[in-house]
């Protein structure tokens, strides 16, 4: 089994970017750690971020036929993106939705997300662990999880 991990714009600067909102754990970190989570589950995880929306799409509409599912931290485009949205909803795999911080902690426009309505799931406010949590979500949901 193979699970896309995508993560969206501006969490190349992880480690960097507020830490007492994000935390100091690395983009490579939160990638090594899905990594080692997905071999425990035995299955195997691709991560690729940009900050771009349309490489992000690409990778979604390149998804099926690879992958049996995605995790997703789209990041600012949780709650702009219908492209996104659209795109996840089309190729018909099962999603769930990570964020490192609790999204209904924070600001008000953070408060919606246009991806939540076609997710399996949202996990938020975990920091790093949001993606381990959502990777053994899908792979359970997926009918892999041995552990």
């Amino acid at each position: 089994m193979n699970i896309l991990v995508l993560h969206g714009p501006n969490l190349n600067l992880l480690g960097l970017r507020e830490p007492e909102i994000y935390g100091s754990t690395t983009l490579a970190e939160i990638d090594a750690m899905v990594k080692k989570e997905a071999e425990f589950l035995g299955c195997q995880a691709d991560c690729f971020q940009s900050n771009h929306e349309g490489y992000l799409l690409d990778a979604i509409h390149a998804a099926p036929g690879q992958y049996q599912g995605i995790v997703i931290n789209a990041g600012a485009y949780t709650h702009t993106s219908l492209a996104l949205r659209d795109g996840l909803a089309g190729v018909g795999l099962p999603v769930v939705e990570v964020h490192l911080s609790n999204l209904y902690k924070r600001e008000a426009f953070r408060h919606h997300s246009y991806i939540a309505p076609i997710a399996l799931g949202q996990i938020s406010g975990f920091g790093s662990e949001s993606y381990r949590l959502g990777l053994r979500a899908l792979v359970h949901h997926l009918g892999r999880d041995n552990h």
